[in-house]
């Protein structure tokens, strides 16, 4: 299926944090001056600068809770065009991040807006503590943090920036183009609590913030599927709002910001293979390969939202009874960039492969498909997947397959077989089925719903 026209969006985050963030419909946008000075052919007017965000910390931050200190993370939006998350810093009123946004073709005069929040593990919603903005400008600043409605000191934020002129000549053609560093959070579902003697990565979802979407794919992006059924029942009908509600609250609770995360930046080819390492063995502990790439399946979109891949394992438990692990992972979003399937394996394919090979010894390739009802990605853009995949995740080839190719039914089962011949994977766990006392997410999030209505009734 053709992909549609995109244009230049919002990142979603909340609607409660865009509303803090939004602007006065008198404030004139800089991307539109420097439209409007290319048009008038003012090269002065049209300046684009690339833009370093060190990050550097925050202190004299207020307690937010009756009970111990605070938890505090920060969402900054440049313009109304990218958004960062930064990760949590657990139980401390001064947080160190040390964290940095790259951005290239930023037009001048652009204005960074942050704000800063409390991990609330006990809600959907996270206590806000308050927020700044600043015009994009060189040099290191300590900035007051306010609260918006009484304008009373919530502490102070040091970050520095470092303005370079573009040297794009199609800046104008790729504004605010995120450059990077690639990071990655690593959330557990909140279903693993009540399971024991489980593996964690069955229960863990991956989102990576990936470098130069926009030049790869231009404005396409990949409709929802009007002629697969599970899609309709998402999309449309009379029930249709009621799936969303149990998706969405699956989404909050699965993605949400918390000090447990793990975090970390995709740098070498050894922070790529790490991230794909079989950490846990049961009950958590390390397994005899949790130091070895695992032969695994992954369920992927790409965002159109925040252009970050989105994935986790495809026989992971937790996601049994939801309606679509790819609108799951989506967040019921009426498009995406891009999803399917993809799976590491060593060069010549995990059939003709031994654990007494190092993985250090071997090229390895991502093999990577359009496997998505939901979404049913065209498949003619495989290419630009490929490249997109290979500029970001250094050390591994990537191979693409048609999901109707027998070659990748035939990698993905060599895969799946090597996981349960060679690794001890349990079958069970390629392909998940519900059992008593074992809560999926579907079933948490329903819970989750139906309390929330009956406090609101």
């Amino acid at each position: 299926m053709p992909g549609r026209k995109n244009p230049l969006q919002l990142s979603y985050i909340t609607e409660r944090i865009q509303a803090l963030f939004s602007r006065s419909q008198e404030t004139t946008h800089p991307l539109a001056l420097a439209e409007e000075a290319l048009a008038a052919g003012d090269p002065v007017g049209m300046a684009f600068f690339d833009v370093n965000i060190h990050f550097v910390g925050a202190s004299g931050l207020p307690k937010m809770d009756v009970v111990g200190s605070a938890d505090p993370y920060f969402v900054a939006k440049l313009d109304d065009k990218l958004t960062f998350i930064s990760s949590v810093q657990s139980g401390t009123r001064a947080p160190k991040w040390d964290e940095l946004w790259k951005i290239k073709n930023v037009p001048q005069h652009a204005t960074l807006w942050v704000e800063i929040l409390d991990k609330d593990s006990n809600s959907f919603t996270d206590d806000y503590i308050g927020q700044f903005s600043i015009p994009v400008s060189s040099g290191e600043q300590e900035i007051r943090i306010q609260d918006k409605a009484l304008k009373r000191n919530r502490g102070s934020f040091v970050l520095t920036i470092d303005l370079i002129p573009s040297n794009d000549p199609d800046a104008h053609h790729y504004p605010y183009t995120f450059d990077g560093p690639v990071r990655f959070s690593r959330h557990i579902s909140p279903t693993v609590g009540r399971i024991t003697s489980v593996d964690n990565r069955l229960y863990s979802t991956w989102k990576v913030y990936i470098k130069g979407v926009r030049h790869f794919f231009g404005d396409q992006i990949q409709p929802w599927n009007r002629d697969y059924a599970k899609a309709r029942s998402i999309f449309q009908g009379a029930t249709a709002l009621a799936v969303r509600s149990v998706i969405h609250s699956g989404h909050r609770m699965l993605y949400a910001r918390a000090a447990t995360n793990g975090f970390g930046v995709l740098d070498t080819p050894t922070d790529v293979f790490h991230l794909l390492h079989g950490h846990a063995g049961k009950n958590g502990s390390p397994g005899p390969f949790a130091h070895r790439i695992k032969p695994a399946v992954y369920t992927y979109i790409i965002s159109v939202d925040d252009d970050s891949l989105r994935f986790s394992e495809t026989g992971a438990t937790f996601l049994v009874n939801m309606a679509s692990k790819h609108a799951l992972h989506s967040n019921c979003a009426e498009a995406v960039l891009y999803s399917g399937e993809f799976h590491p394996r060593p060069e010549g394919g995990w059939e003709h492969f031994a654990d007494d090979r190092s993985d250090d010894d071997v090229r390895w390739e991502l093999v990577i498909d359009n496997k998505s009802g939901t979404y049913a990605p065209d498949g003619a853009l495989l290419p630009r997947v490929k490249e997109l995949f290979e500029f970001n995740f250094p050390g591994f080839i990537a191979v693409t397959f048609d999901y109707r190719d027998p070659a990748l039914k035939q990698s993905s089962d060599a895969c799946r077989a090597y996981a349960t011949s060679k690794r001890g994977v349990n079958p069970e766990d390629l392909e998940p089925h519900a059992h008593a006392g074992k809560e999926t997410l579907a079933q948490r999030a329903a819970a989750m719903l139906h309390r929330r209505s009956g406090e609101h009734a």
